[in-house]
This record gives structure tokens, sequence and C-alpha cells, in this order.
């Protein structure tokens, strides 16, 4: 059954029970139950989140992970069955994580307290890092992880990203400008189908150095780079040629170099940085080290290359504590 029957079918399965909604995310479906994450549609299916009561529920059923690195979930066996399905999603609520975010745009308060559902009227705002952890928010030690294929507003360019009115700061401004106006666009004329609300996910960056193999910070003359802010999965060509011209109509900018980029890493390995960026040489030797001690090797090439998530605000945090994702492609060895 394709994904979108699939996501149609259970969700009819589950119409008795209310408060059930469906979102489209990095190719398949995310289900929440009163704004709680319950299961999702994946590669390999419909899976529930491992609780007691879905467990109660399906005994037949043996955890696997929706995809690689992930924590394992259950397949749902009972899918047929729309009675005992319903009542497994109401029993697995009590048990479910509750979703903190912001509820408005940029400058909005602060996550919704511990223990308290979001206003009546409002919904909290999808946080990508978390309800992406194995994505945004990895240990400070290397790990196998599988990326899937994500979305991105991108701008190319090549150069150091210090350089005072350089390339890259120019990029960065275009990068956040159409994001914000896609963000935004719940306030306007635009309605686009599937929207739902989001914090703007960070910045990040796919780095590389003409001539070279591998990536050497200490060179920044020779950089070029790929800037890019990821994108909803309801963000779709149409609509970002749309946010592209808004945006740069909106903030006076020449927003032209923007693109729409689709990107599958696939197998990787990663860590979190922390610690200024002309340091991370110490961490990719252990990376290359876990690498070699695991059977695998990097795999760089004109489309894999050395990803950095930032997840600090320069401006605001000392050099020493900066938390940057490095991610690098690889296969087995």
């Amino acid at each position: 059954m394709a994904d979108k029957k699939l996501a149609a079918y259970v969700m009819e399965q589950l119409s008795g029970l209310g408060e059930v909604r469906s979102i489209s995310m990095m190719g398949g479906y995310l289900f929440y139950y009163k704004e709680r994450i319950f299961g999702g549609i994946y590669e390999n299916g419909f899976l529930v989140k491992d609780t007691k009561a879905a467990r109660n529920y399906m005994p037949d059923s043996t955890p696997e992970p929706p995809y690689e690195g992930a924590k394992k979930m259950l397949p749902v066996t009972i899918l047929e069955d729309g009675e005992k399905l319903r009542g497994m999603v109401s029993e697995m609520y009590g048990e479910l994580p509750e979703r903190k975010g912001k509820t408005g745009g940029k400058g909005a308060g602060k996550s919704a307290a511990k223990g308290k559902e979001p206003p009546k009227g409002k919904t909290a705002a999808f946080d990508y890092k978390k309800e992406y952890k194995e994505f945004y928010m990895p240990k400070n030690t290397p790990a196998i992880v599988q990326i899937p294929a994500m979305n991105y507003v991108a701008v190319r360019g090549k150069g150091d990203p210090n350089q005072q009115d350089g390339e890259y700061k120019k990029a960065i401004e275009i990068l956040y400008a159409v994001a914000y106006t896609i963000k935004m666009s719940k306030k306007g004329s635009r309605a686009m189908d599937g929207y739902f609300d989001f914090v703007v996910p960070p910045l990040e960056g796919f780095w590389w150095q003409e001539g070279k193999e591998g990536f050497d910070p200490g060179d920044k003359s020779l950089f070029r780079w790929i800037s890019v802010i990821r994108l909803p999965d309801f963000v779709t060509e149409e609509e970002f040629k749309w946010a592209r011209e808004e945006a740069g109509k909106k903030k006076g900018l020449d927003c032209s170099k923007a693109e729409f980029y689709r990107l599958e890493e696939g197998l990787c390995v990663q860590m979190m940085h922390i610690g200024p960026f002309d340091d991370e040489p110490v961490s990719v030797e252990k990376m290359n080290a876990f690498l070699e001690e695991n059977g695998y090797r990097n795999d760089f090439s004109a489309k894999r290359l050395h990803h950095e998530i930032y997840l600090s605000d320069a401006r605001k945090v000392p050099p020493e504590r900066w938390k940057t994702v490095i991610r690098h492609p690889v296969v087995k060895a």
C-alpha cells in the first residue's frame, strides 16, 4: 500500500477517536493524538512507539527501528481492527511524551512549561531539533546514522565565511529571509497546502575545498560551500518560488541565488563537536578512528560532503561552548 493511501487508511481507522492528525514528513507520515506523537509511516510500514499499552494490544509485534540508528518501535499488527487500534492509541496517550516548543513566531515566549498542554487555539510549533534528536542532538562520541531525504533552501558560494560583508554573510541573510517568509505565510493571503507551524531549523552547511580530499578548516581561502536551512515537507517547489519572490520584495533583497535543494545523505558518521570551528580536526580524528575500528570508511564525493549543523548563537555563546554537529558520508569498508 502506498504511503499516502496507507496514511488515509490509518486516519479512517482512527476516525472515531477524535483529535488525531497526520503530517507528511521526510517521505513518510507522523501521527499525533491530542498533539502527542504516537507513531508514523516509514519504509517498513506503520509503526507506533514502544509503550506498555502498545505491547498489551500487540503481544505478537516485535520491536524494530523505523530506520537505521533510530529508537525501536512496534509494527502495527491490528490495523484492520479499528476498535482495537483506537483503544490502543487512547491508552498509549498517558505514556507519550508531551511536545514542547514555541507557540509563536520569531521572538515568541519560552517553551510551554512541563506538564502543560499548549494553550487552546494554539499548537506548539514543530521543532525539528526536538522531534529528531538523532539528527540534530547527537552525543559527543561518533555514531553511525542513516539520513533520509530532506528539502532545503540553499545558497551556494565560495570564500572565507568570516569575511566582513562577504558572500557567506549575504547568503545567510537570504536563507533566513526565505525561511521566515514561509513560516509567516500563515498570517498572509498565501495558504500552503498541509501547512503546520514550525520553529525555523538551524543553519547548516556543506563544505569542500577545490583540489583537496576531505576538509581542512584551517585553509579558508579555498572554501566552497552550500549553506542551507531545512524546509518542512509541505513546501513544494512552486511554494518555494513564491516564498523566494515574496522575501525579495519584503526585505529588498536579491534572493535569486536561493534554490530548492533536495538531498538524501544516506549512511553517515556524526558527532557533536563542542568548541571553536578551528578545533574541528580533533573531533574529525575521533570520527576517523571510529570508522576504522568498526569497518567503515569515509565516502566523500561531489555530492557527499563535509556537513555541519550550527546549534549555538555565536553572538551570545563563547567559542569554547559552541555546539556543532559534524557529519561525514561513509560506506562499509
